[in-house]
């Protein structure tokens, strides 16, 4: 369900319960997101104000999320005027996707004043911007100036002006029955894109809810409901506007049969089929906060790794054309044994031949039903010089063969580690872990030490985990650390676990000298072992698993690149959420 704004007014409500808080911190994570501490009397309250155009919105967060070092000036400049700042309260223009924050706050002078922060959730044109009283912008997440947009510009110093609003009926002042006769007289379309036409807020997902509530046998156009299907229409109308009071709705989140976040919605939806679950959810900003907490992180860790993912990137499609080429000048190579027998069969015939000859039809010796044979000849060749082309071009190849099947034996092995390396970017959750990825990337040739930042290299630990049988499971960060878990840390009949011809990262279970471990710890384990992979989102991974004492480091290997065996594999589906739960924290 896209952020709409029935859903923004649900968020004012809870922003709302917290007026008279005070701004105790202010940070700003990456360009689009700004984190506002709110203390109360209930505690303190992180406000998330996301102007991103991929998922632009507004809630209360229960994440941790990184800052970076030095604060963007956007912040600086939001410390200075809203420092200590009292929420005074929310505004919402009528059901559009524009929240406002009024703070009053204390100027250099020591007056009192109020300042209003404005939250944009409108796509890509998403926005945060902060102006005074009268108005005047003071800045924004986002300028915007003439060169981008001739309609309306963001840019210190001016006056700002609401974006142009539709035509559309606000649910908070119109009645039901007003709404319901709005949508009867509109366009002969589909009743859910004549809903979303007519009244304003509503996003798709609610208007099909509304629209299968109205025909549960599937969705008419507006001129074909009966009587009975206009009653519907009006009697749903008034539960959603219901739910849109306080204290109303339902915070619920739907979810596909791999447990993962499909949908959410402030009312229950019943248009989802089997295989949907629905959860009902503590608040409005939990749902929200669930639903992008993860995919959130991974727009940042993208961000902040996009040259090092494009370097990487580069070098693997570089490898995968150049084992292409290598692979096809291999298969041409392997006719090199009948360029030997013509050279032989030349041979044999010389005393027959003759300078400028251009084709020798001979009995060919070499095959069982001795029959006739053309060779091809160079006419301005001797007949022994065409017998010794032929050996000449039968070494070439025969020299191509072997060292082409070690370029691309070594190539293959590289391209396995660039693919570990990606995934490890993938799965990053710190500007820690980045770093640490990037000195592997350094040490491996693939970055200049210079372009590194002069931060001293980092000492990450492994990403630490407990069974439900108590014993404790580390997963490494990078190919590394992988080895150093592997190769150093880990003693002889601690039990290794990896995915099978899938990159990921090494994960051990320290046994202490214990030989019998359970199978729940087993499994659990290899459930870690698939979610740090990059089978994540697959289902039935292999994981294969073995005593260290098996594994082994091949001379001149990779880091993470190992061999072992004996070894038993079990199948399982990655579950992120049973791992999360047994992390350490």
């Amino acid at each position: 369900m896209a952020f709409d704004g029935a859903f923004l007014h649900k968020i004012k409500q809870e922003i709302d319960a917290l007026a008279g808080s005070r701004v105790d911190k202010i940070s700003q994570p990456d360009r689009e997101t700004i984190i506002i501490v709110l203390r109360g009397n209930g505690g303190n309250h992180k406000l998330l104000l996301s102007a991103s155009a991929a998922a632009a919105k507004l809630h209360f967060t229960k994440n941790s999320i990184e800052n970076p070092k030095a604060a963007p000036m956007f912040c600086m400049l939001l410390r200075k005027h809203l420092g200590s700042g009292k929420l005074l309260r929310t505004e919402q223009e009528g059901m559009d996707r524009i929240l406002t924050l009024v703070f009053e706050c204390v100027n250099e002078l020591g007056d009192r004043v109020e300042l209003r922060l404005v939250c944009e959730i409108m796509g890509r044109h998403s926005n945060i911007i902060l102006t005074d009283a009268s108005g005047k912008i003071l800045d924004a997440a986002k300028r915007v100036d003439f060169v981008t947009s001739e309609v309306r510009q963001i840019l210190p110093g001016i006056t700002y002006r609401l974006p142009p609003m539709q035509d559309k009926l606000n649910p908070l002042t119109a009645t039901a029955q007003q709404m319901g006769d709005q949508i009867l007289s509109g366009r002969d379309i589909p009743l859910s894109k004549g809903i979303l036409e007519q009244i304003q807020g509503f996003s798709p997902t609610l208007c099909r809810e509304i629209a299968h509530f109205v025909c549960p046998q599937g969705e008419q156009t507006i001129a074909n409901l009966t009587e009975e299907q206009q009653r519907r229409l009006v009697f749903y109308l008034g539960m959603v506007k219901t739910a849109l009071e306080p204290g109303g709705g339902t915070p619920v989140m739907v979810r596909d049969s791999r447990d993962k976040p499909v949908e959410f919605a402030f009312l229950e939806l019943s248009q989802y089929g089997q295989g949907y679950t629905i959860q009902k959810m503590d608040s409005f900003s939990a749902v929200l906060d669930e639903f992008y907490g993860a995919r959130d992180l991974a727009e940042r860790m993208r961000q902040k790794s996009a040259d090092l993912h494009k370097l990487l990137a580069n070098v693997r499609d570089r490898l995968v054309r150049k084992l292409a080429a290598q692979q096809q000048e291999l298969e041409q190579s392997q006719d090199r044994e009948i360029k030997k027998q013509w050279g032989d069969i030349i041979s044999a015939n010389l005393y027959s031949m003759y300078k400028g000859q251009t084709v020798l039809h001979t009995v060919n010796f070499y095959s069982p039903d001795q029959e006739e044979i053309d060779i091809p000849l160079d006419p301005m060749l001797a007949p022994a010089k065409n017998a010794q082309r032929y050996y000449n071009e039968y070494r070439k190849e025969a020299t191509a063969d072997a060292k082409l099947r070690e370029l691309i034996e070594k190539g293959t092995q590289e391209l396995a580690y660039i693919e570990t390396v990606l995934g490890e970017l993938a799965r990053a959750e710190t500007e820690a872990e980045l770093q640490g990825i990037r000195e592997e990337a350094v040490s491996q040739g693939y970055l200049r030490l210079q372009s590194q930042t002069s931060r001293k290299p980092v000492k990450l630990a492994p990403r630490r985990y407990r069974s439900s049988d108590g014993f404790l499971i580390l997963s490494g960060r990078n190919n590394l650390q992988n080895d150093q878990l592997t190769l150093r840390e880990a003693s002889n009949y601690d039990l290794w676990l990896h995915t099978q011809k899938i990159p990921g990262s090494h994960t051990i279970i320290i046994t202490d000298g214990v030989r019998e471990i359970p199978q729940r710890t087993i499994e659990e384990a290899a459930v870690i072992a698939a979610c740090n992979s990059s089978a994540r989102e697959s289902a039935k991974v292999p994981v294969d698993y073995t005593y260290i004492k098996n594994v082994r480091k091949p001379r001149g290997a990779r880091p993470g690149m190992v061999i072992y065996d004996p070894y038993q594999t079990a199948i399982v589906d990655p579950d992120l959420k049973r791992a999360e739960a047994l992390r350490e924290k």
